[in-house]
């Protein structure tokens, strides 16, 4: 199909795209809710949807309803997000659920201001969220819309800078359709996420095919891919750690992260700058080390440094104690599933340790 067989204004074409190729059977387009939509639109920051379809799905068989989520303990919220990554997103989601059972006994609230308020929502996630779940009219300006309207008016400069960001929201208003009663801007919406991740893609977009076509200036230029503007380019430091990983028989020892900072709130091994840190501070807690063998290191890459890790076993032939076990220190069992939510590095090592 070719931009040929689009007519119309901007959103009528994209609408009549929409029609024929948009994405209209994701599980949380199905009986739309406000709390799905939430739900999906969190998972989906940082996070292709062929990666978040059973993590969404699962999510919502645990905890169907928002007040299910605020009753449910963090642990349990971080369990089902490990592997998702970018965990101040299940930290916030778990807090807003309890901020909208007390503030709002559970719905979600009609206006832009009290969306954002919430942790973690901020104005596009806002807006497509009482846009797509209450046909509401809000423009949205997420990564895949962004990259949609930087080509099609050939805003050049890095999105991240406020004055490109700006004119994005500037032209994402002036499309949004302006007619809510019985309009279609939950569609509309819809679409231009769509036609982002679908049609104009990082690489190689798929031009002929968008409904766009006609008048996209970074077409017209054949310099699609220099639109958005990338982000400047800084090396990233590196560090470096060792993680202690405390092993009785098949039980490892894991500590509750603190709540803010890196892997907050999730359980992880003992984190230090040398081996004999890593042994002094298992003997603060009463766990007695025979001896130790290093695994396999790796490199975890953070958005903002890289840390090369190496996994330590420290091999414990007495068994742990109770005052031990009952504290936020606790010792897991390698022969049943681990559940509570656990940092990338975490589980990579313990899948070290089951070879």
């Amino acid at each position: 199909m070719t931009e040929q067989q689009y007519t119309g204004g901007f959103s009528e074409r994209v609408l009549a795209w929409f029609d024929k190729h948009g994405r209209k059977h994701l599980p949380w387009q199905q009986n739309v809710t406000p709390y799905k939509v939430w739900v999906s639109e969190i998972m989906l920051q940082q996070t292709q949807v062929t990666t978040v379809i059973p993590y969404f799905e699962r999510f919502m068989a645990s905890f169907p309803t928002v007040h299910e989520l605020a009753k449910a303990s963090q642990d349990d919220v971080l369990h089902h997000w490990t592997g998702l990554g970018y965990y101040a997103r299940a930290r916030n989601l778990h807090k807003a659920a309890n901020m909208l059972v007390d503030k709002y006994n559970g719905e979600f609230p009609y206006t832009l201001e009290e969306v954002m308020d919430l942790p973690g929502i901020g104005r596009s996630t806002s807006g497509a969220i009482l846009s797509l779940s209450r046909n509401m009219r809000f423009p949205i300006l997420d990564g895949n819309v962004k990259r949609v309207l930087a080509r099609y008016y050939a805003i050049g400069g890095w999105p991240g800078q406020k004055k490109v960001e700006n004119q994005l929201w500037e032209v994402a208003e002036k499309n949004t359709p302006t007619n809510p009663e019985g309009g279609r801007c939950a569609n509309y919406t819809q679409v231009m996420m769509d036609l982002g991740a679908m049609i104009c893609t990082r690489s190689k977009p798929k031009c002929d095919e968008c409904p766009l076509q006609a008048d996209c200036i970074a077409y017209a230029q054949g310099a699609q891919t220099d639109y958005p503007g990338k982000k400047p380019k800084k090396t990233l430091p590196e560090k470096s750690t060792y993680m202690l990983v405390a092993q009785f028989n098949s039980q490892v020892y894991l500590e509750q992260r603190p709540s803010t900072g890196l892997w907050g709130g999730l359980y992880g091994f003992i984190e230090v700058s040398s081996i004999e840190e890593g042994i002094e501070q298992l003997n603060k807690r009463g766990i007695s080390v025979d001896e130790t063998r290093e695994l396999e290191g790796f490199r975890h890459t953070f958005s903002h440094f890289h840390l090369d890790i190496t996994p330590v076993v420290a091999v414990v032939n007495s068994a742990p104690t109770k005052r031990v076990a009952e504290t936020v220190y606790r010792w897991f069992s390698l022969n049943e599933p681990i559940e509570v939510g656990l940092a990338a590095p975490t589980t990579k090592i313990i899948q070290q340790l089951m070879r």
